[in-house]
C-alpha cells in the first residue's frame, strides 16, 4: 500500500518544488512510484492512497473535520491500533477523493456521507498539509490535485454462474499470484463481463494476490456452482500503474451481479407509510434495522418494500451502526416523503460475502440530498426587526438553553456560520434526526453562549476548536431568529461557514 509509515519533519520541504500540471504524472505531486521509500519525506509531498477496512463493531479509526474558515476536509485525529493508522493516514491529511469521487470541494456533509456509505471498505486519496498548502498557493483553489481513473475504466466485480463448460476461464499457471485469466470464447466468465486478459484480484471477497496456485484452485472449487470475482482488465491495470492507484475493490463497478440494493420512494398516505421498523440481529450477528408488517395496499408495499428487508440508508445516508431511535428520527425528519435504500436477505448475504457496501452499487450513484432544517420541536420565534432598519443588528430576545450529546458518529449534527458584525455565530445547518434536531435547534438560531462562555469576543475561534475534545453534554444558549431576519443582517457571501465538531469514521 502506498502510504508511508513514519511521519518525519517536512516543514523544510515547503518551497523546494513547483507544481506543473502540464507534466501529468511526472509532476512530483501527482506521481506515485510503487517502490518509493516510506521514510523519504518527499513521499508526503504526493497524494497517497489509503485503503481502509472497518473491523466488526469498530470504525475506520479516524476523525474528520471541516477546516475552520476555509474549504477542505481534514483528518484531525487518527486512533492508534486502527485500520487508519496501519494504512498510513495521518493527522492533518486533506481528503482529496473518496474511492474514485473527487470531494475536495464537496460539502462536508456529502464527504462524510460518501465515506460512511462505502463501509466496510473505502479508498481515500489524501495529501499532507504542507503539500496541500503549497499546491493551493501556487495553483489556486480550483486546481486539480487528485489522480482519478478515466470514465469507464474501473475494476469489475463479476458474478459467474457455472454452465456445462464450467466457469469459462482458466488461470495462468504459476507457483504464486498474481494471476491472470484466459477466457473461453462465449463462456460463462465472458458473459458475466470478465474482460480478456483480466488480472484476478479477489475471489468471493478474499484477496488472492498472494495465494499459491493450489490455494486458488481450492478456493474456486469451494465456490460451488457460482463465484464472484474482482478483476481488472489490462487498460485498468495500466492506468492504475501510471497513477499509482491500488487496484482496490471500492473502485469496482458491478457486472451481472445476482442482486442489488433497492431505492424505495414513499409518500405517506392517510394511514401512514404502512410498515414496521424493528431492530434485530442480522445474518452476521450484528444489530440491524429490519422492515416488517408491510401492509398490502399502503405506500410501502406499493413502492416495492418486502417483509424482511434490511434498511441500509435513509435519504442516501447510511444508517449502518445507528441505533433504532436514531434511525427512526432520521425517517421522521424527512416528513411525508421518504427515500429508503434496502436490501433483501439474498442481497445482504452477497454484499456481506464480498465485503463491500451495497450503496456502492446503486443504479443511481448520486445519493439524494438530506433535507435541511427539519425539526419536530415547536419553537416560538421573537419578532424580527424590519428589513429597512438593519444598520445596527440587535441580538434577538427570548433565549433558551439546549444540552446536546454527540451521536454515534461523534457529531452533534449542526453547523455554524460566522459574520463579522452583529450576532457573530448562528446555526446554518441542522442534520435531520441528529442530536441538534432532537434538542430543538433550528436554522437561524443565534449562539449567545457556549458551555457558559459568552460568544462575540476575539477568542470564539479558539474555543470552537477545543469543543470536539470537551466532555459532553454541549451546553448552548440560543436565541431564535427567522430566516427572513437572517437575510436582513447578513449580506450575501458575508457568512463564513464553520464546522463545530469532528465526525468519527
Amino acid at each position: 500500500l502506498l502510504c508511508p509509515v513514519d511521519l518525519q519533519d517536512t516543514d523544510s520541504l515547503t518551497l523546494k518544488f513547483k507544481f506543473n500540471p502540464k507534466l501529468g504524472i511526472d509532476n512530483p505531486v501527482l506521481s506515485l512510484a510503487e517502490d518509493h521509500d516510506p521514510y523519504d519525506p518527499w513521499s508526503l509531498a504526493r497524494p497517497r492512497f489509503c485503503l481502509l477496512s472497518k473491523e466488526e463493531g469498530k470504525s475506520f479509526g479516524f476523525h474528520l473535520q471541516q477546516e475552520l474558515g476555509r474549504a477542505g476536509h481534514v483528518v484531525c485525529r487518527v486512533d492508534p491500533g486502527t485500520s487508519a493508522q496501519r494504512q498510513g493516514l495521518r493527522e492533518g491529511d486533506r481528503i482529496l477523493a473518496v474511492n474514485n469521487d473527487v470531494v475536495e470541494h464537496e460539502d462536508y456533509a456529502v464527504v462524510v456521507r460518501r465515506i460512511r456509505a462505502s463501509s466496510p471498505r473505502v479508498l481515500l486519496t489524501v495529501l499532507a498539509r504542507h503539500a496541500h498548502d503549497v499546491a493551493r498557493a501556487q495553483l489556486g483553489e480550483d486546481a486539480h490535485l487528485c489522480p482519478t481513473l478515466g470514465p469507464g475504466v474501473r475494476p469489475r466485480l463479476c458474478h459467474i454462474v457455472k454452465d456445462e463448460g464450467g466457469f469459462g476461464f482458466s488461470v495462468t499457471h504459476g507457483n504464486q499470484g498474481p494471476f491472470w485469466l484466459v477466457l473461453s470464447t462465449g463462456g460463462a466468465a465472458e458473459r458475466a463481463g470478465v474482460p480478456p486478459g483480466a488480472r484476478l484480484l479477489e475471489v468471493n471477497g478474499v484477496s488472492v494476490e498472494k495465494f499459491t496456485h493450489n490455494q486458488l484452485t481450492r478456493k474456486l472449487w469451494q465456490s460451488g456452482q457460482q463465484v464472484t470475482l474482482l478483476v481488472a482488465g489490462p487498460e485498468v491495470e495500466e492506468q492504475c500503474r501510471q497513477l499509482g492507484l491500488p487496484l482496490a475493490a471500492p473502485l469496482a463497478e458491478g457486472w451481472a451481479l445476482p442482486t442489488k440494493p433497492r431505492c424505495l420512494h414513499l409518500e405517506k398516505g392517510p394511514q401512514g407509510f404502512g410498515f414496521l421498523l424493528r431492530e434485530e440481529k442480522g445474518l452476521d450477528g450484528r444489530p440491524g434495522q429490519f422492515l416488517w408488517e408491510v401492509d398490502p395496499g399502503l405506500p410501502a408495499k406499493k413502492a416495492g418494500m418486502q417483509a424482511g428487508d434490511r434498511l441500509v440508508a435513509v435519504a442516501g445516508e447510511s444508517v449502518e451502526g445507528l441505533g433504532h431511535e436514531e434511525t427512526v428520527s432520521r425517517i421522521q425528519a424527512q416528513g411525508s416523503c421518504v427515500s429508503l435504500t434496502v436490501v433483501d436477505p439474498e442481497a445482504d448475504r452477497f454484499f456481506s460475502m464480498v465485503r463491500l457496501s451495497p450503496l456502492l452499487f446503486l443504479e443511481n450513484t448520486e445519493a439524494p440530498a438530506s433535507p435541511q432544517g427539519s425539526s419536530s420541536a415547536s419553537l416560538v420565534e421573537t419578532e424580527d426587526p424590519s428589513l429597512e432598519d438593519t444598520s445596527v443588528p440587535s441580538v434577538p430576545l427570548g433565549s433558551r438553553q439546549c444540552f446536546l450529546y454527540p451521536g454515534p458518529g461523534g457529531s452533534y449534527g449542526f453547523r455554524l456560520s460566522c459574520v463579522a458584525s452583529g450576532p457573530r455565530l448562528f446555526i446554518s445547518q441542522v442534520t435531520p434526526g441528529g442530536s441538534a434536531a432532537r434538542a430543538g435547534l433550528q436554522v437561524g438560531d443565534v449562539i449567545l453562549e457556549v458551555n457558559g462562555y459568552l460568544v462575540g469576543g476575539q477568542n470564539d475561534l479558539e474555543r470552537l476548536q477545543q469543543l470536539p475534545e470537551a466532555e459532553p453534554p454541549l451546553c448552548l444558549k440560543l436565541a431564535a431568529r427567522s430566516l427572513r431576519g437572517l437575510e436582513a443582517w447578513i449580506p450575501p457571501g458575508a457568512a463564513e461557514d464553520w464546522a463545530l465538531a469532528s465526525d468519527l469514521l
